[in-house]
């Protein structure tokens, strides 16, 4: 394994986050996931459902994005610690829809996120048109996302995402981001 690849799982240990080495991914149509984590927990305190298989890239940014913004966020306008995240899909070998071209799903590259679980039972779904404070915190989350992962798409930016957050971490052109 790669000292980067190491040094990453060393860094979600210290987040307190849970996984387990799963077997390397790889397709004929291009598909690949050399050195998989199958993320249980991300932190000691937040849980993902279900389990998600992911590159530790992703899963490192995606660990530090819910216990640095998701949390506070969820306690500032909840009064209530974010205990889960539902997650729709991690890694799956498929294009971008409508096109040839390989999603960043297809690396372990991307997570899907569907829902917020808070501790004291609040819900908030991703979805077009959420009840207003479900609306400004699922707007904060969407704009925050915008920097730490590159691309960030929801509901609004096509109907493929109407119903989760796309947050992922393909390299774009000068260090840019494509958030919708």
């Amino acid at each position: 394994m790669p000292a980067e690849e190491s040094a990453c799982r060393a860094r979600l240990k210290v987040l307190g986050a849970e996984f387990e080495e799963v077997a390397p991914q790889r397709d004929a149509e291009g598909c690949a996931l050399p050195f998989p984590l199958k993320l249980k927990r991300l932190t000691r305190s937040i849980d993902i459902e279900p389990d998600a298989v992911i590159n530790c890239a992703a899963a490192e940014a995606s660990a530090r994005f819910a216990a640095d913004v998701i949390s506070s966020t969820a306690k500032a306008m909840f009064d209530e610690d974010l205990a889960a995240i539902s997650q729709a899909s991690a890694y799956v070998c498929r294009p971008r829809n409508g096109t040839r071209k390989l999603s960043e799903h297809a690396f372990g590259n991307a997570l899907d996120i569907a829902r917020f679980t808070l501790a004291k039972g609040t819900t908030i779904d991703v979805e077009p048109a959420p009840p207003e404070k479900n609306e400004k915190f699922l707007s904060s989350i969407r704009k925050a996302a915008c920097g730490p992962f590159k691309t960030v798409l929801g509901p609004g930016s096509d109907a493929d995402h109407a119903l989760h957050f796309h947050l992922d971490l393909a390299p774009r052109r000068n260090g840019g981001t494509f958030c919708q």
